[in-house]
């Protein structure tokens, strides 16, 4: 094992006085920052890069690690308690999570996020000890073609996410694709879908604006119909027995949490891919594969577990290629690579053996850090579980401050709150005329990347479609995609068919 002298020594350095310091400082900022909508971890490692400029290099990389690390944790914080996602990476937690929190379940959804993005973190963790050399030249192989394909299998997932009117999920994915596309070309720089020639649709539409909108100002709305005058919208009664309950719950998400975490991972290590995608496919994974896929989106604790594992597994993937080869594995990890060339550092192949104490020092921290999170996150479950007892006429304008203030933070615009407001609307009624809101708001995520893509494997192929299948990773994701895509297409028709026959039979 000549990899557990170094690993012991990563965790010896981790485990110092001032990286021990940095760890707790960094995930309880971490935590805050993931819930705050709007703000994200890009948000917060790129706000306090500065201040690790007073600290050695492997203290600030801890630190900064240590808030992506938090940050993937604390999105899963808003996301129940409030129905607004704290970062895209947590959008598909909201489906699930916050029907949890509105039946009283709000304590089982916190503690199976908490313990799924500790699993999570901890498969990636040990992946990426064992595995980082061989897997970094694995991503390697993936061009866009290959990346194209891994969205057509993440859109298939889709069709699973929209219950039993397959035409109305459809519709709603191209909706949301539509709206992907408003703003300017990736390639040609013309502007697309420019309604009404307003400038803000210049920078096109955040799918953070789209999903705040959604989720937030459209579950104000929602709950204004349905409380129908009570001034309570969930009971919550927290106590040490309903808290070993939700631990003894978990058992039943074992098998979406371990194939959230490995998937996650694999998301996580590709450069186009990370922790969005990551969540929304094994979110879509887990579904399809559920024996009761109906539940999903009404409370399933599944629903909740498998993309907090995967982001978590996510965003532990994305360090490896920007440590083994430079390559930012996600924005926030572009953000940690500008701060290690700061530093005098040159992240490559070369780093493990010229800087092996900051290398395995970061990865010594990582399964600190991953631990700290899981308690402090559990720590404070009865703080968060005390604002779901607020009355809904304080919690109502809190959530809409919050809703203004996230949707305002990333481009700065009054024109993204506006699309907020119009967005809510649409959603409230979407909800009501029982559409489903979860593929619309996933495409306009995959939706960017995709196009990119497919139009960089068209230029490269000259326009020969034949490239996706003469690519055996690219026709191998094709593959399994239309497998995702038929499946739950021929369960819901056997389910008809077993609902069609007559109640004697047998």
């Amino acid at each position: 094992m000549e990899l557990l002298e170094p690993l012991i020594n990563g965790i010896i350095i981790a485990i110092e006085p001032i990286n021990l310091m940095m760890v707790v400082l960094g995930v309880v900022i971490g935590l805050f920052v993931g819930a705050m909508p709007g703000l994200g971890s890009v948000n917060g490692v790129a706000i306090l890069l500065p201040v690790t400029f007073l600290v050695p290099p492997t203290a600030a990389i801890i630190f900064l690690a240590a808030i992506y690390y938090g940050a993937m944790y604390g999105g899963a914080i808003s996301s129940i308690m409030l129905g607004i996602p704290g970062a895209s990476t947590a959008v598909a937690t909201t489906f699930d999570g916050r029907p949890m929190a509105m039946r009283g379940e709000a304590d089982r959804a916190l503690v199976a996020a908490a313990v799924a993005s500790f699993v999570g973190g901890t498969i990636s963790i040990v992946l990426f000890t064992l595995f980082a050399p061989p897997l970094a030249e694995f991503a390697l192989k993936f061009g866009p073609p290959e990346e194209f394909a891994l969205m057509v299998l993440a859109f298939a997932t889709f069709v699973g996410l929209g219950g039993s009117d397959v035409a109305k999920t459809i519709f709603s994915t191209l909706l949301g694709l539509v709206l992907a596309t408003v703003g300017l070309d990736i390639i040609s720089g013309q502007p697309r879908l420019i309604f009404l020639d307003l400038p803000g649709f210049y920078h096109g539409i955040n799918f953070l604006v789209l999903a705040i909108g959604i989720y937030g100002i459209g579950e104000i709305l929602w709950t204004l119909e349905i409380s129908q005058g009570s001034v309570m919208i969930s009971k919550v009664e927290l106590s040490l027995k309903r808290m070993a309950d939700a631990f003894r719950h978990l058992k039943v998400t074992v098998k979406s949490t371990v194939a959230g975490s490995f998937i996650g991972y694999f998301m996580g290590i590709l450069p186009a891919a990370g922790a969005t995608p990551g969540s929304l496919v094994a979110y879509g994974m887990a579904k399809s594969f559920s024996k009761d896929p109906e539940s999903f989106g009404q409370g399933n604790v599944n629903g909740v577990t498998a993309p907090e594992s995967a982001n978590n597994a996510a965003s532990t993937g994305s360090l490896l290629p920007m440590l083994t080869l430079g390559i930012p594995g996600s924005p926030t990890t572009a953000v940690l690579l500008g701060g290690m060339i700061i530093w005098g550092l040159r992240p490559g192949p070369g780093l493990f053996e010229n800087n092996p104490e900051f290398v395995w020092g970061l990865i010594g921290s990582l399964y600190i850090a991953n631990v700290f999170a899981m308690l402090i996150n559990l720590a404070f479950v009865p703080v968060f579980i005390a604002m779901l007892k607020l009355p809904f006429t304080i919690l109502a304008p809190v959530i809409f401050v919050l809703c203004v203030t996230g949707g305002y933070a990333p481009e700065q615009s009054m024109h993204d709150v506006w699309l907020i407001l119009l967005f809510g609307v649409m959603g409230y009624l979407l909800r009501k005329l029982n559409y489903p809101v979860a593929p619309m708001v996933l495409a306009i995520v995959l939706g960017p990347l995709a196009e990119r893509s497919l139009r960089q494997s068209l230029l490269g192929s000259q326009g020969d479609m034949m490239i996706f299948l003469d690519r055996p990773l690219s026709a191998a994701f094709l593959a399994i995609g239309l497998a995702l895509f038929i499946y739950p297409i021929v369960q819901l028709a056997r389910h008809k068919k077993r609902q069609g026959a007559p109640s004697g039979e047998g």
